[in-house]
């Protein structure tokens, strides 16, 4: 993954809703073009860093029906809305709220907000890959423990 656009899983209660954040930083590559002397984060990274949440949620509601194999792709952004900028230093608070879940794969219901202002609105719609490698799978988990402690350690 190029962009690891998750800082945080602040809830995760599969198969209703996850909750996280992306602390937004000037140091962040994503600026360097969009826009020079003003930086905004594009819409297209925001919408990224919601279907990372919603995947993370999709994932976790199958791995409660013992389906541990299965990686969340995002095939549709529907009814996107973008209806403020964000900026260098805003916190961005992520919601994915699960509307269906199955063995082919879901549909989640997301939002971004800054200080509690919805910024942006989205439908996202996913596909199920089955993953087999070891490597990946433990990858995956580690990614996991990270975004929900902080630590790659299994506490």
């Amino acid at each position: 993954m190029r962009y690891i656009l998750l800082d945080r899983i602040t809830a995760l209660e599969p198969p209703e809703l996850a909750r996280g954040v992306k602390c937004v930083s000037l140091s962040d590559d994503l600026f360097a073009d969009h826009f020079p002397g003003h930086p905004v984060m594009p819409g297209a990274m925001i919408l990224e860093a919601l279907a990372q949440l919603g995947g993370v949620l999709l994932e976790a509601t199958m791995r409660k029906r013992d389906r541990h194999d299965l990686h969340a792709i995002l095939t549709m952004a529907d009814r996107a809305k973008f209806r403020h900028l964000v900026l260098p230093g805003d916190k961005l608070e992520l919601e994915a709220r699960c509307e269906r879940a199955t063995e082919d794969g879901g549909q989640v219901q997301t939002f971004a907000r800054v200080d509690g202002k919805l910024v942006t609105e989205a439908h996202l719609s996913f596909a199920f890959a089955t993953i087999t490698n070891p490597a990946i799978l433990q990858r995956r988990r580690e990614y996991l423990q990270i975004w929900l402690t902080g630590s790659s350690e299994v506490r």
